[in-house]
């Protein structure tokens, strides 16, 4: 098979190679897809450069996590009837060595998922990580029903998928922070019931704005960027209110800790690779019911083929917009 992938951590440029390996075939439990797509995270661009400075795992390492395509083979244990269903998958590249760059990949029967008919293969590509992580954001502080829910970040994958999961488990208010014109966009598409754009806003603005929208407090923040905005969430927090952070620009941020107590707040910190897999299943499942009654707010921004795979991943690292980048294959 065609593939892309590297065995020296570094730059795109330097480290990524495109060639052919031996076929994979799926053992006991697994499928093997052929791939059509092939989604693109900043955890892939990460573990490349070795932003954890966990060093190389395996060596050598096909990159990503998230593809869609057909399965072709299964294995001993696998209902034959799976052969040519349409799916995306999820944890190709976590914990294991050959992600979906490439032209078939294996995972667990249980981490290809079936993609409903109107969903096409390169946003099929666009979910795993980021539906897992915003489905899991939304609930890990408990049923968001009736409650008001406020989305930073609500333009990126996780953000937008996180507003769409909001108002499909019946969110009273749904709230979004952007920081662009387009990514207003995408938030309302998304289904925010109302955004806020904080690009060069003073941060207490911005907390005063979100009161005005939410004057008893949000009972869930989903935080992208915990560092820069654990201030503002914890001025908009409601009394026992929770934020589900799943990124952080400081590794060792500061927190305000006496007003956080004094609201009983809950923080929970989010690593998707190692939820539960009954939480992966169960995102899987609100993800697709969310699609199957036409949710459409994710956002195909530009697309690469395998052997561009470093400009790909130099794209995906430089840009600001709003859309999702993925390789075609």
């Amino acid at each position: 098979m065609k593939a892309a992938w590297y065995e020296h951590q570094g730059p795109a440029g330097r480290v990524l190679v495109v060639g052919e390996m031996p076929d994979p075939y799926p053992s006991t439990g697994e499928v093997r897809i052929r791939l059509a797509a092939s989604g693109i995270n900043p955890g892939d661009l990460k573990k490349r450069e070795n932003a954890f400075g966990i060093g190389m795992p395996y060596p050598r390492i096909i990159p990503h996590s998230d593809g869609a395509g057909v399965i072709d083979r299964v294995g001993d244990g696998v209902p034959p009837e799976r052969v040519g269903e349409r799916v995306w998958c999820f944890g190709a590249q976590s914990y294991r060595p050959f992600g979906t760059a490439a032209e078939f990949t294996v995972v667990p029967a249980q981490q290809a998922i079936a993609l409903p008919d109107a969903v096409g293969f390169e946003i099929g590509a666009c979910l795993g990580i980021p539906a897992l992580t915003a489905h899991r954001a939304v609930h890990a502080g408990g049923p968001v029903g009736g409650r008001c829910v406020l989305i930073q970040g609500g333009s990126g994958a996780v953000g937008c998928l996180a507003v769409g999961l909001s108002r499909h488990a019946d969110a009273a208010l749904v709230a979004a922070t952007v920081r662009s014109a387009a990514g207003e966009d995408v938030a309302r598409r998304a289904g925010a019931h109302h955004v806020l754009r904080t690009d060069g806003v003073e941060w207490r603005t911005v907390a005063d704005e979100l009161r005005r929208v939410a004057p008893g407090g949000f009972h869930h923040v989903v935080e992208v960027a915990f560092d820069a905005n654990v201030e503002v969430d914890t001025m908009v927090l409601a009394n026992e209110g929770s934020i589900a952070a799943y990124a952080t620009n400081d590794p060792r941020p500061a927190i305000p800790f006496w007003d956080l107590l004094f609201r009983n707040a809950r923080i929970l910190l989010l690593g998707s690779d190692d939820f539960r897999l009954e939480q992966k299943l169960s995102a899987a499942n609100d993800v697709n019911q969310m699609l199957s009654l036409g949710w459409q707010g994710l956002r195909l921004e530009k697309t690469f083929r395998l052997q561009e795979i470093a400009a790909a991943h130099e794209y995906v690292g430089n840009k600001r917009g709003a859309g999702r980048v993925v390789l075609v294959l």
